[in-house]
């Protein structure tokens, strides 16, 4: 069991050090460009600025790049060559169907043992050159194919559409709770179903003519990039070099609201990280929502200032849901590693 778990984690790994570029890359670009287009309540305006909306438009592409990347390199470190075709398939779909990052890694982990298990498939000695090169991405590119689109697809879909059904019936009621529940779900996933649901619904709300349910979304969404960059500089013997420089260029894309920023660290350690920063995102919500925070802009992070009611209660509501997450996966890291060398030491 405990091989099994070690090389899960060195599959997702492998997956995260090649999806590391494309996240900066894109991040940085699109910060970089929100940074200097005028805000507006409809989000950056780039009416008038071409050239940023260049740097966004590359940005994105980079950011849509990296979930083919990610489930196209778990698969390759699970199977080899023949894996690369399926998982960069099934991480494409992933992003089609919405279903971000976690879809991306499962696929991914799928992808790369289902090619394993048609490598083992008994063959004559003259189909055998061409399995690697020819069948095995054939069908394996099939089956993850159907499987994505038609067996994943239309249940993320309808996840989305009873999701955003149950948090309408929910913004009569208590608002702490609902502030709480967005938090949660915006940080869950990192641009999947469940964040993608908890945003639209706050951006809906904004055309209703009610700021603050987006004002908790704006707070909770830049709290996970923010609050991993900060763990990464608590303590830095936790992280390796990758992770503290995936940590500086997380702390960007918080200040600009991509929440995107902290998949690297949520893809390779998500049992102690998702937690984390799910936490962070709730308190930052519930503080924002208690605080009365208003956002006029369907975005989140310090980025929106311009178009926030409240200012003051939206940076702190931010920086308590930063901090949060810091110090909740420090210690979780901590304990993690301390566990790690009793055993090693037992051993």
């Amino acid at each position: 069991m405990l091989e099994l778990l070690t090389n899960l984690r060195k599959h997702l790994l492998t997956g995260v050090s090649f999806a590391i570029p494309f996240i900066a890359c894109g991040g940085m670009l699109i910060a970089f460009a929100i940074a200097f287009a005028p805000m507006t309540p409809a989000g950056p305006d780039f009416s008038h600025t071409p050239r940023l909306k260049l740097l966004w438009d590359i940005g994105t592409l980079s950011l849509t790049l990296m979930l083919p990347v990610l489930a196209g390199y778990i698969s390759y470190s699970i199977a080899g060559k023949p894996g690369l075709l399926p998982g960069f398939l099934g991480g494409y779909l992933s992003a089609e169907i919405q279903a971000g990052f976690l879809g991306a890694m499962l696929v991914g982990l799928l992808a790369g043992y289902l090619v394993e298990a048609l490598k083992k498939v008994p063959v004559s000695k003259h189909l055998r050159p061409i399995m690697p090169i020819l069948v095995i991405p054939i069908v394996s590119g099939a089956l993850i194919g159907v499987l994505m689109i038609k067996v994943l697809g239309g249940p993320i879909a309808l996840l989305m559409e009873h999701g955003t059904s149950a948090l309408r019936s929910m913004s009569t009621g208590n608002n702490v709770v609902l502030a709480l529940l967005l938090g949660a779900m915006i940080a869950f996933d990192m641009g999947g179903p469940v964040n993608k649901t908890a945003f639209f619904f706050g951006a809906a709300m904004i055309r209703e003519g009610n700021y603050q349910v987006m004002g908790a979304c704006a707070a909770a969404i830049c709290t996970p990039p923010l609050g991993m960059g900060l763990a990464t500089l608590l303590r830095k013997n936790l992280w390796s070099t990758e992770e503290r420089e995936a940590g500086l260029a997380g702390i960007v894309m918080g200040l600009i609201g991509i929440t995107e920023g902290a998949i690297p660290f949520a893809a390779a350690d998500p049992l102690r990280v998702i937690p984390s920063i799910m936490a962070g995102s709730a308190v930052a919500a519930v503080v924002a929502m208690v605080g009365g925070v208003g956002d006029h802009a369907p975005h989140g992070g310090p980025v929106v200032l311009p178009v926030v009611d409240h200012r003051l209660m939206y940076v702190f509501a931010i920086l308590t849901g930063t901090l949060v997450t810091a110090i909740l996966t420090v210690l979780l890291k901590a304990r993690a590693q301390k566990m790690t060398e009793r055993r090693d030491e037992a051993a």
